[in-house]
Parts: structure tokens; sequence; C-alpha cells
């Protein structure tokens, strides 16, 4: 009865998307106030109805209602409570089951915030989200039903796949899907504002705290992922290119350059069409993510789906939507005249150069992602593309877009000169001391370490200048009243700053080490000496595993005892490696252990990895840049309905 309730819900939901679509948008169109203000009550009855239906499907994952098709198919009584509520999300229907629902929150969230945006805007605004949220309850429930009951109930499930019983997969697409579907107001507030063919320093004022909380969410999601990939699959790397890391990594260049362009609009009301653009296309992307995770026309260690049909559906709803976008946007470009002039070398121009390097990388991890489809579909060639392509083709453009981002930050609006950069000198003087540090315990080894080293120094020295310059001769009492936004931007760019460090020494400095390990026989990696004490097979909640114990020792200290696994699910019969590592500010001791040998040792695969954590640190920073400056009262929609004037409340015919 329960999962009736749920399905009956969204059917519900899909009427009063239907009503909010169209209902305010003639209202709008009309200067109809009470059809315009029912949007509303609409956007918070959809949230509530899409709330309820997903609370029904996360009481049957909980109770384990096998009576249900997807229950049965991704639970088992045998699972621990967390994966059964993950479970809820870790397949197709619940993934999009999810993606409604925080559609839907983000809607009631501009329907409670928005009460100073103009009637209009917001009618506008709220019509168009509801109309994508249509579109996928349309989805869910003609081909994707979470709710289909099986005639016979089986007495337990087939269980979620092993590689998802994972607390960094549990939360992973919570996050994720939040960057993804936040970046939704963006293209409703660029399509309300080419409806009314106005985009003003107020529009860009609304538009920036949606687009920072979906960048927040996003790069929490990414890093979240980046960090399961490294301890769970037992390759030891944090980021493999692989089509699904490539599908959120696009929106996230894209919504960072939204969230740069937005600033010039309302600083100095230029880069209007540009940024509208943006907007438009960082959300196509993340449409282009669903498509490539749920289509099968790409192979991914998580896809969600291999259903070339619900493929179909979504690329119908990416051209739809994104298709009708840029009509509109072509038929008004012509109405977002730029009001600002300002010269190359000023900050404008920065903001400019960063647009293109976050834009132009996009499109690079695009091409490397979809090159290999395009090929078999054209030429009936099996291509592959993988990490040597993306380092050589992706990497050029973060280097300068790292050098540029310090120098944009100090130079003033509208004219610049070399002048306007002496506070970047301490920064200079910390990037050259980090450099010949570097330098003098790397010699004879990769200039990775040197250059990414250095370029990382350099965002975090430009970042604490900034801050610096800000205060003027005032000292720390005037540091703390800096702006929320300031602080957050600087905290945002050196995290940056440390993930380039991170990502370099990383890469540069880390050490491996495959070998037949015997029992109580040592061998060293990196200074540190690894013994393989015994090997036991144990039997966790729902899982086997063959448990091993392994000493490491620094100078005949123990450093720690570890203990990597190999595990096997034997409902889906799916074995899993399980690394072992000891974390370290400057290092990790990576363990893996692999099969019984003939001769009665094991594979095992050792690595030192120096800075790994100082990549999601950074990724930590960045979030945590996007949270101070969203927490800045002139973030609130109201701020920028102050600054609006009668005038520019009339749209434009």
């Amino acid at each position: 009865m329960i999962a009736e309730f749920g399905h009956f819900a969204l059917i519900l939901a899909l009427a009063v998307a239907v009503y909010q679509m169209i209902v305010p948008m003639i209202g709008a169109a009309k200067g109809w106030p009470g059809w315009m203000e029912s949007a509303r009550p609409a956007a918070m009855a959809q949230f509530l109805l899409t709330g309820l239906s997903f609370a029904a499907l996360t009481v049957a994952f909980v109770t384990s209602d096998f009576s249900l098709k997807l229950v049965y198919e991704n639970s088992h009584t045998a699972k621990p409570m967390l994966y059964k509520i993950a479970g809820v999300w870790g397949n197709h229907e619940g993934s999009m089951l999810l993606w409604v629902l925080i559609l839907a929150l983000f809607g009631a969230a501009a329907a409670v915030f928005g009460g100073n945006l103009p009637l209009q805007l917001r009618a506008r605004v709220l019509a168009v989200q509801a109309s994508i949220g249509a579109a996928f309850y349309a989805f869910i429930i003609f081909t994707s039903n979470p709710f289909l009951r099986l005639a016979n109930p089986p007495f337990d499930g087939r269980d979620l796949n092993p590689l998802l019983q994972d607390p960094g997969l549990a939360f992973h697409p919570p996050f994720l899907y939040l960057g993804y579907v936040g970046l939704s107001m963006a293209f409703s507030f660029a399509v309300a504002a080419l409806i009314e063919g106005r985009v003003d320093a107020a529009w860009a004022r609304w538009v920036r705290p949606w687009t920072l909380a979906a960048w927040m969410f996003l790069t929490v999601g990414i890093a979240l992922g980046s960090w399961w990939a490294y301890y769970e699959l037992g390759w030891g790397g944090f980021w493999f290119w692989d089509p699904v890391e490539n599908a959120s990594f696009m929106p996230w260049l894209l919504a960072a350059a939204l969230l740069h362009s937005a600033i010039v609009v309302e600083k100095r009301e230029a880069l209007k069409s540009w940024t509208i653009l943006l907007a438009i296309m960082a959300f196509g992307f993340s449409m282009i993510g669903t498509f490539i995770v749920r289509s099968g026309v790409i192979t991914s260690v998580h896809s969600f789906a291999s259903d070339p049909t619900r493929g179909i559906f979504i690329l119908a709803i990416l051209a739809v939507f994104t298709g009708s976008a840029l009509t509109l946007y072509a038929a008004r470009a012509g109405q977002m005249t730029a009001r600002g002039v300002f010269t190359p070398a000023s900050r404008e121009g920065a903001l400019v150069v960063n647009n293109v390097l976050l834009a132009v990388s996009a499109l690079v991890v695009f091409v490397g992602t979809m090159w290999p489809l395009l090929a078999e579909m054209l030429w009936d060639r099996k291509l592959s593309v993988g990490a040597p392509f993306f380092n050589k083709a992706f990497t050029p453009f973060m280097l300068i877009l790292a050098i540029a981002l310090p120098l944009g930050a100090i130079i003033p609006w509208k004219r610049g000169s070399m002048r306007a950069l002496k506070p970047l000198r301490g920064a200079l003087i910390f990037t050259g001391a980090v450099m010949l540090l570097v330098f003098s315990v790397s010699t004879g080894r990769s200039a990775i370490a040197l250059i990414g080293a250095g370029l990382g120094a350099w965002l975090i020295g430009g970042a604490v200048a900034e801050l610096v310059y800000r205060t003027g001769n005032s000292g720390l009492s005037r540091l703390l009243r800096l702006p929320r936004a300031d602080w957050g931007k600087a905290v945002a760019h050196a995290g940056l700053g440390v993930t380039f460090i991170g990502v370099a020494l990383l890469t540069a400095w880390q050490t491996e080490d495959i070998r037949v390990a015997q029992i109580d026989e040592p061998f060293e990696i990196a200074g540190y000496q690894i013994t393989l004490k015994e090997v036991n097979e144990i039997e966790g909640p729902n899982y086997i595993s063959t448990m091993a114990t392994m000493e490491v020792q620094r100078n005949g200290r123990q450093v720690a005892l570890l203990h990597p696994e190999k595990r096997v699910y034997p409902v889906q019969a799916m074995p899993t490696t399980e690394a072992a590592i000891d974390n370290g500010l400057f290092r990790d001791i990576y363990l893996v252990i692999g099969d019984a040998q003939k001769d009665g040792g094991w594979a095992v695969r050792s690595y030192v990895k120096p800075f790994a954590n100082w990549i999601w640190a950074g990724a930590i920073l960045m979030a945590l840049g996007g949270a101070i400056s969203l927490s800045d009262r002139r973030y609130r929609v109201a701020a920028g309905e102050k600054r609006r004037s009668p005038a520019a409340a009339v749209p434009a015919e």
C-alpha cells in the first residue's frame, strides 16, 4: 500500500509541475498577479509530493519489501542499514527519483527565499523549473517506474552492487545531484531573463548564489567520488578520466566559469551574452552527464543503466531544453548590449581569460569523452581515449589558469597597470621559496613536482596577498571585517592551490612495489619495511573476506599495522578489493592484498603516496570557500532587489 501511495504522489507531482509550468508563465505574459503568485504554492506542493514518493521508496528498502522489483534487485536482508538506505539511489530508478526530489527542492527554495524577486521574473523562473521537472517526472513514470510490483515476491533480494556498499559511495550521489540539478536554477534564471529580454546587474546577483551552491555541492560530490576510487578500487589512483567522472567534471568547469562571468555582469554590466550562454551550457552538460550514465552508449565502471530506450528519452529532453534555450538566446542576443568598457589589462580582461580557459578545458574533456562514441558511429572504429590524451590536452589550460587567477584578483577594474601587481611580490617570493625547496629534494626526478608545487604556492600566496591588499593599512581589524565573499574567494583559490600541490607531488614522487610476499619475510619500499604477518578468512555481515595483517616499520619502529582485504559477496558472487591505508599529512602508505600464489606467498601491491590527502583537503577548502561566500549577506536575493531602479522593473518589449 505504501508503494502505491508513493506512485500516486509521483503522478500528482507531475500534474502540479504541468500546472506550475503553464499558469504562472501565462500570468507573467498577461500581467495577472494571481496567476503569477500561484507558482509559489505549486512549487512547494510539488516538493512535498515528491518527498512523500521518495519517503515511500525509502520505507520499502528499509523494511526489505521484496514485492517491489527495485528492492528485490538492489537489496538483501543481510545488508547493513546504511546500505539499505543508500540502495534507494544506488540504481537507475531510485537515482532518478532523487534527481527530481532535488529539482523540486531547488524550486521550493526559490519560492520560499525569492520573495523579493520581481513578480514576473519569479513566476517565469519557477515555470521553467517546473517544465524541467515535468519532463523528468514523465521519464520516470513511463520508462523508469520505481514502484513496480512482482507477482510472486521472493524470500530475499539480489543485493546491491558490492562496489556501492561503501560510505563514500553512499553520500557521493546526493552531493553530486545537488550540484548537477542545482545548475537547473541558473538555467531557469537564464531562460526567464531571455523571455523578458533583460539581463542586468541585479539579475547577475540573483543567479550567483544558486550557481555558487551548485558548484559547491558538485565540488564535494566529485571529491567524494575521487576519494572512493582511491581507496576502494585498489588501483591506487584518484582520477581515471572515466566517462562518468568526466560527466561531472564538465559542468563543474562551466559552473566555475559562470560564477566568474556573473561577477563581470554584476560589477561592470559586461559579458551578458556570454554569461547567459554559460548558464545554458552548464545545465546542458549536466544533462549530458545524465545521458552518459544511463544510456549505456559509453562503458563505465559506475554507470547506472544500459538501456538505449531510456538514453533516447534523456537525449530528447536534452535536445528540447538546450535547443529551445539556445534558439531563444539567438533571438535575444542582440538586446543584451554591454555597457561597461574595459581594456585587456584589467580585472574584466582577466575574468575573460579565466572564462575562456575553463570553457575550452570543458570542451577538451567533452571531445575526449565522446570521441570513441563518434568514431564508432561515423567510421565503425573502436577507439579508446585515456589518461595520456587528457593529461596532455587538458593540463596546459590549467597551468595558464593557475598563473592568471592571482593576477586577475589583484588588478583593478576597467584599466590596470604593472604597478597594480605590486601586492603580489610576497606571493612571488613564497612561490620561489617553495619551488627551491621542491627542487632541492627532487633532483633527477620529473619536473612535474617543481611546476605543480610552484603553481600551487602561487595560488595560495596570491590568495593571501589579495586579503592583505584589501586591508590597506588598517591591519588585523580591517582583515576581520572584510566581506565574507572576499574570504570565501581567497579560501577557494587557496584550496585549488593545495590540490595542485597534492596532484603534482603525488604524481611525481609516488613509489610503487608489486611482488609476491612471503609470511614473515620483510621487504622495503621508500624507506619503510613491510612484513606480511598472516592472512585469515573472516566473515562479514554480508561478505566473506580474505584479510591480511601487514606490519609497517621505519628505522625499526612500528608505524602502522594494516589489514588489506579481498572480499567476496556471495549473493552476487562478486569480489572487491579493500585497500588498507595509513593516512598521514605528508604521505599515505597504501597496501593491497592479491591472490594466493602456488609457492605459498601472496601477491601484494605497496605504494607510498606523498601528499595524497592534499588533493581532497584542497577540494574541501574550495567547497568551504563557496560556503563562506554563500553566507555573505550581499548574496541574498533582497540585496539585489534594492539595487533595482523602478524603471528597470519594466521588461523590454
